[in-house]
């Protein structure tokens, strides 16, 4: 299956929080758009992988996606070397996206900037001709996503650009609450006796909020997702920037 987008990222529930409108609002414009995770979250201090997986696939339906899969790496051990550049690699010559999403160059999670960093490197790398990757059992074309672009997460950064999602906000929140072990999604909490963090308290979906409306207010809109570019973007004209 070709795709338009595709986001690659660390964990499960990095897109719900950083770009799910983004690519909800591209699904609703008729896009194809998937995402591949290359943790299961393993490491993170509440619930376990088999929860996450199910979590990812619930968030998976509300947004619409067309494909969602799971590289398995090691979460927080996983490195950017060959043996995993090459898998990230034919991922993107299995789907072909038009363009690519993926975390932030550098977040508070080192997991953030060194997946970013190993998309990057093998989006270069499935390029190249020579680099032979097999789909079932099949050598794969080469081929090089137009553009990527990194998310904004937990640490500030001033966007190179950012999308209105005012009209995809509410599905955007759904998506997150899915990942009901990891999120505040109401008064119960979705995994008792398990310790607090600042991401499952009210307080972190108050700030992703604030965030969203601040990226908003400097375009003129009520929710925005901000973004920054991987390297300079081609336009035809001016036009194309409005």
């Amino acid at each position: 299956m070709k795709l338009d987008i595709l986001a690659i990222v660390a964990h499960p529930d990095d897109v719900e929080l950083s770009c799910s409108g983004t690519l909800i609002k591209a699904i609703q414009q008729g896009k194809k758009v998937g995402i591949v995770d290359m943790t299961r979250g393993e490491m993170g201090t509440r619930g376990t992988p088999e929860l996450r997986m199910e979590e990812a696939a619930k968030a998976s339906e509300i947004m619409g996606l067309s494909v969602r899969e799971n590289l398995g790496f090691a979460d927080f051990y996983f490195t950017n070397d060959s043996k995993h550049q090459e898998e990230v690699s034919r991922v993107i010559r299995k789907y072909q996206p038009e363009i690519i999403i993926t975390n932030a160059i550098e977040d508070r999670h080192p997991d953030h900037g060194k997946a970013a960093q190993l998309v990057v490197d093998a989006c270069f790398m499935s390029g190249l001709r020579k680099v032979i990757t097999k789909e079932d059992g099949i050598d794969q074309q080469a081929w090089r996503p137009q553009n990527v672009f990194h998310m904004i997460q937990s640490n500030f950064m001033t966007p190179d650009f950012v999308v209105d999602v005012t009209e995809q906000w509410p599905t955007k929140v759904e998506s997150i609450k899915a990942f009901a072990s990891q999120f505040f999604v109401g008064e119960n909490d979705a995994a008792p006796g398990e310790p607090q963090t600042f991401i499952s308290t009210p307080q972190f979906m108050q700030f992703l909020e604030a965030r969203a409306r601040e990226y908003g207010q400097r375009v003129g809109a009520q929710f925005a997702e901000g973004f920054v570019k991987s390297a300079p973007i081609k336009v035809e004209d001016l036009f194309h920037l409005i």
